[in-house]
């Protein structure tokens, strides 16, 4: 693969294409390692459990779920639905059990050898953990495939695209995350309306997030940690294309540009959606004006406003900024006679009330 700094700016749709859209080989192999862990949570995983466990749907989200997976990188988080889980609260408490039962599971399947594939099963550090990691692999999957799989409460219920769900579900979440400290906690619970939010973009926009993902991964590995989570940088693609573009077709550098100049001025980041919550419900409107007065950046997740993705640590933004500053100079952001290719004019505090 060439570097992404030397490509030419007229050159960086051809990059995306060639180097970071996964093969149709590769997304048939993605799909069908979630088929395969998919069916078995649903339909043989706690079979043998102490107590009924009913499982109402399992969701694939991260990259695979939001169609942004770069090629090569093939990891799925699957988050699984449980009845069981009545509350926040309870998904808190219980889901560590859980992970704990799907990890037996998964071991005695292949004790038994019910399946034509392997598992690598991390070890599960803590009593109470977040998620279980494992690789599954097969000689029909060339390569592994990383999975998380995470239990989670069905406040969604049977939702259906485009639907904002009932205000008493934020309602709930608020008073719980205010309560107990645990905002951003339950983010998993709205993986639907995270994978709906990107899912549904325009082909183009989905190709810029792969660019700045593959620009984050670059600058991962230069620099380690801290940096901030790179779904902020899918986000911040987002606004960049939503403020300045919002065509079907634009040019990529000029989006890239844009996305980069924004990480630049990090203190001032102050963004959020209205689609899925807003503030015509007066304890989602205070909430929100509350976070919205957080010190900057703030990135609200649009499906959770409990979560700013953003993260809490400006340390990891400064450097990636000080990353930025030096990419701006590289010829991925000059024209054929080296001038330099713009951007687009996004305001980084919106000039709209928030109300």
């Amino acid at each position: 693969m060439p570097e992404l700094k030397d490509t030419p700016a007229k050159d960086l749709d051809r990059f995306i294409e060639n180097y970071l859209l996964p093969d149709t080989q590769f997304r048939r192999q993605v799909k069908e390692a979630i088929h395969i862990i998919s069916t078995f949570l649903k339909e043989r995983c706690f079979q043998g459990a102490a107590h009924p466990v009913r499982v109402s749907k399992v969701v694939k989200g991260g990259s695979s779920g939001k169609g942004t997976t770069l090629r090569g990188r093939s990891d799925a988080d699957l988050v699984v639905f449980l009845n069981n889980l009545k509350s926040f609260q309870e998904q808190l408490e219980k889901r560590g059990q859980f992970i704990w039962e799907i990890k037996r599971q998964l071991e005695a399947c292949q004790r038994e050898e019910t399946f034509e594939v392997y598992f690598e099963v991390q070890s599960l550090q803590w009593e109470k953990p977040r998620a279980l990691s494992f690789v599954l692999k097969s000689p029909q999957l060339g390569e592994g495939v990383e999975f998380d799989v995470l239990p989670a409460f069905d406040v969604l219920g049977q939702w259906t695209n485009n639907h904002r769900p009932n205000p008493e579900v934020y309602i709930k979440l608020i008073q719980e995350c205010e309560n107990r400290g645990t905002e951003g906690e339950f983010s998993t619970c709205f993986t639907e309306l995270q994978r709906d939010f990107l899912r549904q973009r325009p082909t183009k926009v989905k190709s810029l997030i792969r660019l700045v993902k593959h620009w984050y991964q670059k600058c991962k590995q230069k620099l380690g940690k801290p940096l901030p989570p790179q779904y902020a940088l899918e986000l911040l693609t987002v606004y960049a294309w939503e403020r300045g573009n919002h065509q079907t077709e634009f040019i990529t550098a000029q989006g890239f540009q844009t996305v980069l100049k924004l990480v630049l001025n990090y203190q001032q980041l102050c963004i959020h959606w209205t689609k899925y919550y807003n503030f015509e419900t007066p304890i989602i409107k205070q909430y929100l004006m509350r976070q919205l007065a957080k010190p900057r950046p703030v990135i609200l997740d649009p499906a959770d406003p409990t979560g700013n993705v953003a993260g809490r640590d400006t340390y990891g933004w400064q450097r990636l900024a000080q990353e930025a500053r030096v990419w701006l100079s590289y010829p991925c952001f000059k024209k054929w006679d080296g001038s330099p290719v713009g951007s687009w004019d996004v305001l980084v505090k919106p000039a709209s009330s928030l109300m």
